[in-house]
């Protein structure tokens, strides 16, 4: 089988916040945004020239759900070429990392984990 991967969405609850730190924190770029007035709710597609994969916030208008861990998924992760500088970054911007970079347990690869305005995971993967 074939595939191609081509993006991950994520459900936000305050989209102009989610799309700074996507782009202030990630490099990523608004590649798109389409508004469905009929179904109330903006997608807002962010991606980079490094990847043809993409991010896809959804917010829904009128939505008052909180929505769960549950309604979410495990986290996103980008390769990077330096998980401490980044995460310093990060946390000058104001942003939180639960996971500063380090070995992944059991091995010496170099991860962290950042926290969008969602707080949904963002794992950075050393090269």
């Amino acid at each position: 089988m074939d595939t191609t991967f081509l993006h991950t969405m994520i459900r936000v609850k305050d989209l102009d916040k989610s799309i700074k730190f996507y782009e202030d924190c990630l490099g990523l770029e608004v590649t798109r945004k389409s508004d469905n007035e009929s179904q109330r709710y903006t997608v807002v597609f962010l991606g980079n020239s490094n990847s043809n994969a993409e991010i896809e916030l959804t917010y829904n208008w009128d939505n008052t759900e909180e929505y769960s861990e549950g309604r979410k998924f495990g986290h996103i992760a980008f390769k990077v070429d330096n998980a401490e500088a980044i995460c310093k970054k990060v946390a000058d911007l104001g942003y939180e990392v639960p996971r500063p970079a380090g070995p992944v347990k059991g091995g010496t690869t170099i991860i962290a984990f950042i926290r969008d305005p969602d707080n949904n995971s963002i794992e950075f993967i050393q090269e």
